[in-house]
């Protein structure tokens, strides 16, 4: 099979991504990982979706439609198990809205009933429950907040979200979201287990700083 040339390596960025069309009208996706680079197929197989407007972390890479995922080094799908249905039910309640430059999403003290995705735009997250000494970081776009919506005992934000420009999310309500994954327990364990991996994640790196 002769091979076809698709670009330089020193047309993706760091930990980023880039699509191109090739020969026969296909679209491939060159994702770079540290010191590797991986081709796929550009176009999400569930429905059709340019993957190069979803979501990568240098690791994961997320259609920002369905929120289908893979682990880009192995192909993988980190939710491969979770069920059609429950994807389907999930994407159904994500609302998109747009918010300006300074707006504020929640405060300390406001009620947990969303929790949001980030597809574009910057927003600042400080956690400190009197609002005083905050520590926080700044999310980027695919990063998901808001995640005391799924948990219990957490009638009340700890922390407030600010957007540092204008920005676009996917709010999704975590009442509702919880019982689409309480109907399918094996989905839900899934996804509370890639939760808190993501509240350690966050919460660990701030430790160390």
């Amino acid at each position: 099979m002769s091979k076809i040339r698709i670009c330089n390596t020193a047309e993706i960025p760091s930990n980023g991504m880039k699509d191109y069309d090739v020969e026969g009208g296909l679209k491939v996706l060159i994702a770079n990982a540290g010191d590797c680079y991986y081709a796929y197929q550009g176009i999400c197989p569930h429905q059709e979706v340019c993957l190069a407007e979803g979501y990568y972390d240098g690791a994961v890479l997320t259609c920002h439609q369905h929120l289908w995922q893979w682990d880009i080094t192995t192909g993988k799908q980190l939710f491969m198990d979770i069920s059609g249905d429950t994807l389907q039910q999930l994407d159904l309640l994500a609302r998109r809205e747009k918010y300006e430059t300074g707006s504020t999403l929640y405060n300390i003290g406001d009620p947990t009933d969303d929790l949001y995705i980030l597809e574009s735009g910057r927003v600042e997250f400080l956690i400190g429950r009197d609002g005083t000494s905050p520590a926080g970081f700044v999310l980027h776009k695919g990063e998901v907040f808001g995640w005391a919506a799924l948990l219990e005992n957490q009638a009340r934000r700890i922390a407030k979200a600010t957007c540092l420009e204008d920005s676009v999310l996917l709010r999704l309500n975590g009442e509702e979201t919880l019982k689409v994954l309480e109907s399918d327990p094996a989905s839900g364990y899934l996804v509370m287990r890639k939760l808190s991996t993501l509240i350690t994640r966050h919460l660990g790196s701030q430790g160390e700083k």
